[in-house]
């Protein structure tokens, strides 16, 4: 059992940093004792990979200190955070694929012998490292010839070997399923118990409650609260992530914002679809004319559902059917040829190109869906960018400024441009108002209700609970990557939505 009277391994105390304008962390305190699994929650935004940037010398403070066991230090890069004993272990896992399990664990410090790498003894050493976390495997072999469990295993018990004081873990069960979620949380179980202090990012709730000691809750950059786990009911911590309370009774007096009924008529159907590691089961169905949101906090599993029914990633289950029959998608241009269209969450990374000009975004789904073989003429290309121009309201000089000169809200516009110039029959909108002004968030509001009363099928992804409560037709709420429910009627509301994700 932790002592929590006694000196913490690592604190920080008013941690503070800022980009430009944006206040990244604000003035937080936190507190990580030996042999204790510390989680630390919040949407995005929050500042948790901040916090630990700042923690492992990515990124200088601005004010505040960080202070191992008593001290302050100021690393200057994640090297030499991990010479003061501070290890991170990302979700993307930080190994050579190419070699050998026993040479990672050694990379670097390999033994030698008369001057030459003693592989006998590295693999030795790397087998009897590897005995300790219970994992028995041929460590001769090619990392990536492992699981991602198998390799994530392998990178904590050399942050562990390499240091074996603080271990902060960002996501490291994003990628794995059940059984190998289990595995690996028998490994933090035994650092526990060797008196390793634990840092633990992650967005699964129910993991959380399964191996965490402590919860700090962060929100735009601040500490909303510190908690002994087992203290703090799931309904009060997403109450302080999202920043609303959650009352126990409903408002009887919800009013929907959308009176009409969904058209019957079924444009996609997707039935038991899942991905190993990625998304459990889930059925879906949109019809046309309606709208479907998807709701769960940041690592529910909703952008990874978006993914699957739009080809980015393959289904290893389940089937999709698009007008009542069953097509394969490969990848989003199969998508396309069926009539979809998908506007990302993070714009500037998948879906604006920012050195193309406003007209020649607005055209490169059109393009790519009559082939590259089929141009569209210039003057084509004019008359549909300034059509959409019009159509979207979107504020630029002409159609020949580069995209990524627009404000983000004429940025999100042009996006959505994009694919109504592809005429879609069925649009997926990942987050379409996030990080943008109150005017644009707005109009973007106006078009996705209009989109709808024209026919078409909507499936729209928001954090923002208002926002789904006020468009949606239903609402199918995730949480750790598996569908919890589906809501319709009077029963689509904040509070309903927020104790469904609460709920066990």
């Amino acid at each position: 059992m932790t002592d929590y009277a006694q000196t913490p391994v690592l604190q920080t105390e008013k941690l503070t940093k800022a980009f430009g304008s944006v206040q990244a962390l604000s003035n937080v305190d936190f507190n990580l004792y030996p042999g204790e699994v510390h989680a630390v929650l919040g949407e995005n935004g929050a500042g948790k990979s901040t916090l630990i940037k700042l923690i492992t010398g990515v990124y200088r403070k601005d004010s505040g200190s960080i202070l191992l066991d008593g001290k302050a230090i100021e690393p200057h890069n994640p090297h030499e955070a991990q010479a003061l004993g501070i290890s991170t272990v990302y979700q993307e896992i930080n190994l050579v694929p190419t070699l050998s399990v026993a040479e990672n664990l050694f990379l670097g410090r390999q033994p030698t012998r008369w001057g030459l790498l003693d592989m006998r003894r590295v693999n030795t050493d790397a087998k009897a490292l590897l005995k300790t976390y219970n994992l028995n495997i041929d460590v001769s072999r090619t990392l990536s010839n492992f699981s991602v469990a198998v390799q994530q295993i392998v990178a904590i018990a050399r942050g562990v070997d390499l240091s074996a004081r603080v271990l902060i873990l960002d996501e490291p069960t994003a990628s794995l399923d059940a059984n190998e979620v289990q595995m690996l949380f028998e490994v933090i179980r035994l650092l526990k118990a060797r008196g390793i202090a634990i840092l633990l990012i992650t967005h699964f709730l129910d993991q959380v409650y399964q191996i965490s000691d402590r919860i700090t809750v962060l929100r735009n950059g601040e500490k909303m609260g510190e908690h002994k786990t087992l203290e703090l009911p799931k309904r009060q911590l997403i109450s302080q992530m999202l920043g609303r309370e959650l009352l126990t009774t409903l408002n009887e007096d919800n009013e929907k914002k959308l009176a009409t009924e969904a058209n019957a008529d079924t444009f996609l159907q997707a039935q038991g679809i899942a991905r190993r590691g990625m998304l459990q089961p889930l059925d879906l169905s949109v019809s046309k004319g309606e709208i479907v949101g998807l709701a769960g906090l940041l690592g529910s599993g909703r952008t990874e559902t978006a993914k699957l029914i739009f080809g980015i990633e393959r289904n290893d289950r389940g089937e999709i059917l698009v007008k009542g029959r069953k097509v394969s998608l490969k990848s989003p241009r199969q998508a396309v040829q069926y009539g979809f269209g998908m506007c990302p969450e993070d714009r500037k990374v998948e879906g604006i190109i920012p050195e193309l000009t406003v007209r020649e975004n607005i055209v490169l789904a059109l393009q790519a869906k009559q082939g590259w073989f089929r141009s569209l003429s210039s003057k084509k290309q004019e008359a549909i960018a300034q059509e959409m121009i019009a159509a979207l309201r979107i504020v630029t000089p002409d159609a020949n400024k580069p995209a990524g000169e627009l404000s983000g809200g004429n940025q999100q516009k042009v996006i959505l441009a994009r694919w109504l110039a592809s005429q879609p029959e069925f649009l997926i909108l990942d987050e379409p108002t996030r990080g943008i002004d109150v005017g644009a968030h707005a109009e973007i509001i106006h078009i996705i209700k209009r989109l709808c009363s024209e026919g078409m099928a909507l499936l729209v992804i928001s954090s923002e609970l208002a926002e789904v409560v006020d468009y949606s037709h239903r609402v199918v709420v995730l949480r750790d990557r598996r569908k919890l429910t589906e809501l319709t009627g009077d029963d689509i509301n904040e509070q309903t939505i927020m104790q469904a994700i609460a709920e066990k």
